[in-house]
C-alpha cells in the first residue's frame, strides 16, 4: 500500500506509480476493481476500497462564491454580484482564494480521516446558464444576461480555480447546468425549453462552448429537455457539440437525482424517457454521463445482466471520470503536489476578507443620487432601518459558506461613523409580511435624524432553487416583479414623516438587497438615493459604509436589464431571445444592461479606430479619450458594443464585444484603446453558424449599453461611429 506521508513509499500496485502516465494508472486501478466497485466509484459518494487503499471520496462540492457547506471559509458576494463588477481579473483572484481555501480544507480534513460530501477537491461551479428572465430566482447564481461577459467572467473563475499548474489540478471546476436552462424552478424536472438554432448558439452556448476552450475538468448536464431530448442523454448536446465539435475530454455528470426524472412519467412530474430505473441507468452510461449525483447507476449491475450495457462501456465512462481524481493528485504520494502543504490557517485570514470587501465595494451599483451621496460620517443623529438591515441572510444568497464574523449593513454603518454620532435602529418591517401590531415606533426617527437609511430587498427565502426557498409559493422563481408590499408601504410612510417638516426635509437612503432586478420604480421617486447590493458576501456592511460615506465611489454595472414591469417581457417558458435582455428588448427599461452611477463625473470624446474601412480578417485598434472631471478617484467601467446595421438575418440590437475596468486619478484624462479582432464583427445566422458578413457596422463606446433609457439616468454621453467591411 502506499504511505501518503512520504514520498519514499513501496508501490504494491501500479496505479499509485508516479512514473507512469495517468492513463496507465487509471487503465490499472481499473482493471483491478469489480463490476460492483466500479459502479460505487461512478456515483458522487464513493465508497472506500480498502484492499486497494482507496479512501472514501464524494466528488459534490460547492464553490459559487467561496468553499460552501462545510468548514468556516471566506464569503464572496453572490456570482451575480462578481459579474456586476464586469472585473474578469478580480474573478481570477476570488477563485484562486477559493480554491488556496479549498486544498486547506481537504488537507486539514483528509489527514483527519474525514471524507464527508463538501470536503472534496471537484467543485460544481461556476453556473454559466444566461439570465434571460428576471423571474428565475437561481439567476444569482450566474454572472447576468450577457454571453461575452459570462464567458469573461466564467472562463477566469474556471483558470483560478482549476490553477495553472503543468502537471496537477488545484481544483476541478464545473461547467453547469448543460444546457438551456434557465427555469422554471417549478417544473424543471419536467420542462421542455424549446429553442432554434441562432439564439442556442447566440445566446446558450457561447459560454460553455468559452469554458471548454479554458479546459475546464467538468460539465454538469441539466434536468431540463432541450428540444424534446433530456439533456443528460441529449445526443445533440452531449455528443455532437459537446465531445466531437468541442473537443471536450473532460467528465460530464448528471444534475443531482437528474436520473430519476427519466423513469418518472410527465403524470408523475417526470420526462418518462424510460420506464425504469436500470433503463435509465444504462441510457445516461451510453449517452456520455460518467458520474450520476444520487444513486441511479446503482442499477448498472443488472443493466449489464439484462444486456442493456456492457462492461466495456461502463469501463469506458469510468475511465474518463478516474482522471479527474489521478490529476488532483489523490493517489499520490502527501508532498507530490504543491498544493499539499498549503494550511487551514489561510482560511478567511485578513487577506482574503480584504478581497471579499473589494469584490463587494465593486459590485455595488448607485441606481439614483440626486447628491445626498456620499454621506457625512460625523451627523448627529443617523437612523438605520428595514428588514434587511441586521440580516445575515442576506450577505449570504443560496449556495454559501459560513464563519464566525459575517459583517450586516447595520454593523458597518456603525463600524463607519462617529462615536459622538447617534445611531438609532429598528426593524420596522418584515421581510414579505404586514405588521400585525398597529403601533410603529420606527417611521418618527425618519423626521428626527439627519439621514434615514432603509434596507429592503428579497433574500433567499424569497428567491432560489426549489427546495431552499423557504417563504416562497413559486419554488423560488420571482412571478412577482415588485417589493413586497409591506416594504413599499413602509418606505411611504417614512418618506411622509421625513418630510413632514417642509423646511426641513430630511433625506432617504434605499439600499436594496436581492440576485435579481426587481421594481424599483416607487423606490426611485421615494428615495433620494438608491444602491443596489447584492448578497454582498462576509464583509457586506462594512462595503457598504465604504461606499455610503465616500471612502470609494461606487462602481458596479448592472449585468442584467430592469425591466419596468414584466409586461415589457414574453413568457417566462419562452425561451425565444425575441424581446429579451438588452439585445432584443425593444422597450425602454427602468434601468439598462450596463447602468451604474459613480461620485465622479466622466467625459468620452474622440473615439476613433485605425481603420474604418477593412477586410474580413484584419484587426483594428479603437481608441477614446476619458476625463474624470471631478476631484475624486473613481474607476470607470468602459464598455464597447457593437451592431451590424446591414445584417441578412435578424441581429442583436447591439451586443458587448469590450469591457475594461479603469481606475482615473482626480482630474485625469487618458485614451483607452480595444483590439477588436474579425470575430468581433461576427454574426450568427438562423442556422447556428457565425459569420461576417460585409456592411456598415456601428461602434458605440460609453459607461453602459446603448440601450434606450431616459436622460435623467445621468450617465456620460456615448460615443459611436461607423466601420465598414468588405
Amino acid at each position: 500500500m502506499i504511505n501518503s506521508d512520504s514520498k519514499n513509499v513501496i508501490i504494491l500496485f501500479p496505479f499509485y506509480d508516479t512514473s507512469l502516465s495517468v492513463e496507465e494508472r487509471v487503465l490499472d486501478l481499473i482493471s483491478r476493481l469489480t463490476l460492483e466497485e466500479k459502479i460505487d466509484q461512478m456515483m458522487n459518494g464513493t465508497p472506500a476500497v480498502s484492499r486497494l487503499g482507496i479512501p472514501a471520496y464524494d466528488y459534490w462540492n460547492e464553490a459559487l462564491h467561496g468553499v460552501g457547506r462545510t468548514c468556516a471559509a471566506t464569503i464572496f458576494p453572490q456570482a451575480i454580484g462578481l459579474g456586476a463588477t464586469f472585473d474578469k481579473d478580480l474573478a481570477y483572484k476570488v477563485s484562486s482564494v477559493i480554491s488556496d481555501e479549498a486544498r486547506a480544507i481537504y488537507n486539514a480534513t483528509s489527514k483527519k480521516g474525514y471524507y464527508n460530501q463538501y470536503n472534496g477537491l471537484t467543485f460544481w461551479s461556476p453556473n454559466v446558464n444566461i439570465f434571460r428572465d428576471p423571474r428565475w430566482g437561481r439567476g444569482q447564481e450566474t454572472f447576468g444576461e450577457d454571453p461575452f461577459l459570462t464567458s469573461l467572467i466564467g472562463v477566469s473563475f474556471v483558470k483560478g480555480l482549476q490553477g495553472n499548474n503543468p502537471e496537477y489540478l488545484k481544483t476541478a471546476a464545473c461547467a453547469k447546468h448543460f444546457a438551456v436552462h434557465s427555469g422554471p424552478e417549478k417544473v424543471r424536472h419536467e420542462f421542455n425549453a424549446v429553442v432554434n438554432q441562432k439564439d442556442l448558439w447566440e445566446t446558450y452556448l457561447p459560454a460553455f462552448e468559452a469554458l471548454v476552450d479554458a479546459k475546464v475538468e467538468s460539465v454538469m448536464c441539466a434536468y431540463n429537455q432541450t428540444n424534446g431530448e433530456a439533456c443528460c442523454s441529449n445526443n445533440y448536446l452531449i455528443t455532437d457539440v459537446l465531445k466531437n465539435k468541442w473537443g471536450f475530454e473532460g467528465h460530464v455528470l448528471t444534475d443531482c437525482s437528474a436520473l430519476v426524472d427519466y423513469y418518472k412519467q410527465p403524470n408523475e412530474g417526470g420526462h418518462g424517457v424510460v420506464k425504469t430505473k436500470v433503463q435509465a441507468a444504462a441510457l445516461a452510461v451510453k449517452s456520455g454521463v460518467s458520474l450520476n449525483c444520487g444513486n441511479t447507476y446503482t442499477a448498472l449491475n443488472d443493466a449489464v445482466k439484462e444486456g442493456l450495457i456492457t462492461e466495456k462501456e461502463i469501463d469506458e465512462q469510468l475511465e474518463i471520470l478516474l482522471k479527474t481524481r489521478f490529476k488532483l493528485g489523490l493517489f499520490d504520494p502527501k508532498g507530490s503536489n504543491p498544493f499539499d502543504d498549503i494550511s487551514i490557517d489561510i482560511v478567511n485570514n485578513e487577506s482574503h476578507r480584504a478581497l471579499s470587501k473589494e469584490v463587494a465595494q465593486k459590485s455595488f451599483v448607485l441606481l439614483k443620487n440626486n447628491g445626498i451621496l456620499p454621506l457625512k460620517n460625523n451627523l448627529s443623529k443617523y437612523f438605520v432601518t428595514g428588514p434587511n438591515a441586521a440580516s445575515i441572510e442576506i450577505l449570504l444568497g443560496n449556495y454559501y459558506g459560513v464563519n464566525s464574523n459575517m459583517v450586516s449593513i447595520l454593523e458597518g454603518i456603525s463600524n463607519a461613523i462617529e462615536p459622538t454620532s447617534q445611531l438609532q435602529y429598528r426593524l420596522g418591517a418584515m421581510l414579505n409580511k404586514p405588521s400585525i401590531n398597529p403601533i410603529n415606533y420606527a417611521t418618527g426617527h425618519a423626521g428626527n435624524s439627519d439621514v434615514t437609511i432603509v434596507v429592503l430587498g428579497v433574500s433567499s427565502q424569497l428567491e432560489g432553487e426549489e427546495g431552499d426557498s423557504l417563504d416562497s409559493s413559486t419554488a423560488g422563481d420571482r412571478l412577482d416583479y415588485n417589493l413586497p408590499e409591506n416594504q413599499i408601504n413602509y418606505l411611504r410612510e417614512l418618506r411622509k414623516t421625513a418630510d413632514r417638516n417642509s423646511e426641513d426635509k430630511k433625506p432617504i437612503v434605499a439600499v436594496i438587497t436581492g440576485g435579481s432586478p426587481v421594481n424599483l420604480t416607487e423606490v426611485q421617486e421615494l428615495a433620494d438615493a438608491v444602491l443596489f447590493v447584492w448578497y454582498p458576501g462576509e464583509e457586506g456592511g462594512n462595503a457598504v459604509a465604504d461606499v455610503l460615506f465616500g471612502a470609494i465611489s461606487p462602481s458596479g454595472r448592472l449585468p442584467i436589464t430592469f425591466p419596468k414591469s414584466l409586461d415589457q417581457l414574453p413568457p417566462y417558458e419562452d425561451y425565444s431571445m425575441k424581446g429579451r435582455t438588452y439585445k432584443y428588448m425593444n422597450k425602454e427599461p427602468l434601468y439598462p444592461f450596463g447602468y451604474g452611477l459613480s461620485y465622479a463625473n466622466f467625459k468620452y470624446s474622440n473615439i476613433k479606430t485605425s481603420k474604418q474601412k477593412l477586410t474580413k480578417e484584419e484587426k483594428i485598434i479603437l481608441s477614446v479619450n476619458i476625463k474624470n472631471d471631478s476631484s475624486i478617484e473613481a474607476d470607470e467601467i468602459v464598455q464597447l458594443y457593437i451592431s451590424d446595421v446591414e445584417a441578412s438575418v435578424n441581429t442583436p440590437n447591439y451586443q458587448l464585444i469590450g469591457v475594461k475596468r479603469v481606475t482615473f486619478k482626480e482630474n485625469e484624462s487618458r485614451e483607452v484603446n480595444f483590439e477588436l479582432s474579425p470575430n468581433a464583427f461576427e454574426i450568427v445566422n438562423n442556422e447556428g453558424e457565425r459569420i461576417i458578413e460585409s456592411g456598415e457596422f456601428k461602434i458605440y463606446i460609453g459607461g453602459s449599453s446603448p440601450m434606450t433609457r431616459s436622460d435623467q439616468l445621468g450617465m456620460p454621453k456615448m460615443q459611436e461611429l461607423s466601420v465598414y467591411v468588405n
